[in-house]
């Protein structure tokens, strides 16, 4: 195999893009872009519990948060491999955080305007920075480094994304839902101009958390443009040496569409985020719901609980399936998350909330494992940078199937019900681990 040895940090370039060891720095700066985009997430979900009282909406209207926040990388997915097919990882990520640190003072504006649509472009702005983040940052990390530790590295790095959303859950518990105790009990006995006066002031201290989130982005925005990044792109000889080689778009999705397994992986990652957005975007609520007596506050810590429970099962996980196969791994973790949430949605009291917040212990590998799993299956590297994105666009389940959960909370008057909608995307990805390892022991 060919390579391009960089002198200054000692690694050769491989000719398929990976690196013949890892560059340290430069793997612990993307690794660090991970968590924030967690934080951004997290603090979704305590703004759907703040704006559905504010704005008096519906659980299918509130769902509309994540369905600009995941359109958002839908939308950008594709335009972003694009860009670091022309450019770099290294020119993504910089677009990226650009684009954070707009939407985030967009928040400015939007609390002063105080309507849902304005919070919602808010929102939007900030998916297409982290729609460039992650479509660079999880194929970046997988290829920083040799190919056999490609699942490894990338693992780690989502190991991180927990500490973001804890982050995340943190800032807003504190510095949004710590003015009041619970919002929606204070407003009922509000009406007219003093509900509407009340429910801006209450906006504004949506502000408080991304002041913080701004200054590690400018930060993060400045280290990034001021460090030498290697290239981890596929490349091919020529008389002039070795080159990057840049299959057209066309080209690149016909290769995808032809590639049975790749379509699976797409599939799966579309119910895999979905569910893990209802989820999350909903336990909040669940548990207001089964609990009247407790606080805005009070209910978001078990966001606390569901996060850390989320990172343990990762650390717990990347031991094990150093182990065991992986997808064996997997499919145990996916059949025990489907049992955790089917007591989730029929157990009718406060252990409910407790199942939610085990599910979210056995999330733990799964989006970075179907990530790389799936790129695995293109072994044409060249077409790596578009696979992922498209890769990326799978988490427009995270827009789809929460509005879905919020349609059956509606129809049915049942927040708790409503989560037989993530229990069935949990039994299809358990089918798909299940499918994958069968097909791993017939290799």
């Amino acid at each position: 195999m060919q390579a391009v040895r960089n002198k200054a940090h000692g690694f050769k370039q491989l000719s398929d893009g990976y690196l013949s060891k890892t560059p340290p720095f430069q793997f612990m700066l993307v690794s660090l872009i991970f968590p924030l985009w967690g934080a951004a997430a997290s603090l979704n979900d305590i703004l759907i519990t703040q704006f559905k009282t504010v704005f008096t909406l519906n659980d299918a209207a509130t769902a509309f948060v994540q369905s600009a926040f995941y359109g958002g990388y839908f939308l950008i997915a594709i335009p972003a491999s694009l860009i670091i097919k022309k450019n770099s990882y290294k020119f993504a990520i910089m677009t990226g955080l650009i684009f954070y640190i707009v939407g985030c003072g967009l928040f400015f504006p939007a609390s002063r305007i105080a309507t849902y649509s304005m919070f919602l472009v808010a929102i939007f702005a900030i998916a297409i920075g982290l729609s460039f983040l992650e479509t660079a940052s999880d194929t970046y990390s997988s290829m920083l480094g040799p190919k056999k530790h490609a699942n490894a590295r990338l693992n780690f790095s989502q190991t991180l994304v927990p500490l973001g959303d804890m982050a995340g859950i943190i800032l807003g518990k504190y510095l949004i839902f710590g003015h009041v105790g619970n919002l929606a009990e204070k407003m009922a006995t509000m009406h007219g101009a003093e509900r509407i006066a009340y429910g801006e002031q209450m906006l504004q201290y949506t502000l408080q958390p991304y002041k913080y989130i701004l200054a590690i982005l400018v930060v993060m925005l400045i280290i990034f443009a001021i460090t030498p990044m290697p290239s981890a792109k596929a490349t091919i000889s020529n008389a002039g040496g070795e080159v990057e080689e840049k299959p057209s778009l066309k080209d690149t999705l016909k290769y995808l569409w032809g590639n049975r397994n790749y379509k699976k992986g797409i599939a799966a990652q579309f119910f895999y985020v979905g569910m893990q957005t209802t989820v999350w975007s909903f336990t909040i609520r669940l548990a207001l719901n089964l609990n009247h007596s407790i606080t805005d506050s009070a209910a978001s810590t078990y966001m606390i609980y569901s996060y850390l429970a989320w990172f343990v099962g990762k650390v717990i996980a990347n031991f094990l399936m150093n182990k065991f196969s992986i997808t064996k791994v997997l499919t145990w973790y996916s059949l025990l998350g489907t049992i955790a949430l089917i007591g989730a949605f029929t157990i009718p009291n406060m252990i409910a909330v407790y199942m939610a917040i085990l599910t979210s212990f056995f999330f733990g590998p799964e989006w970075p494992t179907i990530y790389a799993h799936t790129l695995d299956t293109v072994e044409e590297k060249q077409f790596t940078e578009t696979a992922g994105a498209v890769l990326v666009m799978a988490i427009i389940g995270g827009a789809i199937i929460p509005a879905v959960q919020g349609v059956v909370s509606d129809l049915s008057g049942s927040m708790q019900f409503s989560f037989i909608v993530p229990t069935i995307c949990y039994v299809i990805v358990t089918w798909y681990f299940y499918s994958e390892h069968r097909r791993e022991l017939r290799a």
